[in-house]
C-alpha cells in the first residue's frame, strides 16, 4: 500500500457537488492499494499511520500523535499513487485491481475506526474534488513495500 499522509487543519472531499466527508484538524490521507497488498498490510499501514507523531507540542515540537489532538482521518482512495511513469502518459496496470482494492481500503478505515478515530472517506472509484489546508505543511509518503 502507499500513502500521502499530510497534516491538516481541515480537509473535505466533494463529489458531483455533493460533501461527502470532511474534517477538523487531522489527517488527508490518499491511499493506492498494491497487487500483493493483504489484509495485514492494510492494518499495519493504518497503525502506522495513527500513530505518527507529527503535531506540535507545548514547545513547538513535533511530538503528538493523532489520538492526542483529538484529530480524524479523510481518506481518499488513490490508484494513481501507482502510477508507472517511464513514459509521458502514466500506465497504472501497478495498481490492484478495483474489486480487491476497495476490500483493503475499508479495510485500513474500518481497523483506524476501530482504534477510536473519526474517519471520513471519499467514495471508491470516484471523480473527486479534494480540499485541504496543509497544516505545516507536514507531507509524509509511505509505501509497504519499503520498510
Amino acid at each position: 500500500m502507499r500513502a500521502v499522509v499530510t497534516r491538516v487543519a481541515h480537509a473535505s472531499v466533494t463529489i458531483d457537488g455533493r460533501v461527502s466527508g470532511q474534517i477538523g484538524r487531522g489527517f488527508l490521507v490518499l491511499l493506492g492499494v498494491g497487487p500483493c497488498d493483504t489484509y495485514d498490510t492494510a492494518v499495519k499501514l493504518a497503525d502506522k499511520i495513527c500513530n505518527l507523531r507529527v503535531f506540535e507540542d507545548e514547545a513547538g515540537k513535533m511530538n503528538r500523535s493523532l489520538e492526542q489532538v483529538d484529530g480524524s482521518l479523510l481518506v481518499v482512495s488513490q490508484f494513481t499513487l501507482y502510477a508507472d511513469t517511464s513514459s509521458r502518459r502514466p500506465g497504472f496496470t501497478g495498481a490492484a485491481k478495483p474489486d480487491a482494492a476497495i476490500l483493503l481500503y475499508e479495510a485500513f478505515m474500518s481497523h483506524c475506526r476501530e482504534r477510536g478515530f473519526r474517519v471520513e472517506h471519499g467514495e471508491f472509484g470516484a471523480d473527486m474534488q479534494v480540499d485541504s489546508r496543509n497544516d505545516g505543511p507536514v507531507t509524509i509518503l509511505f509505501d509497504s513495500d519499503r520498510p
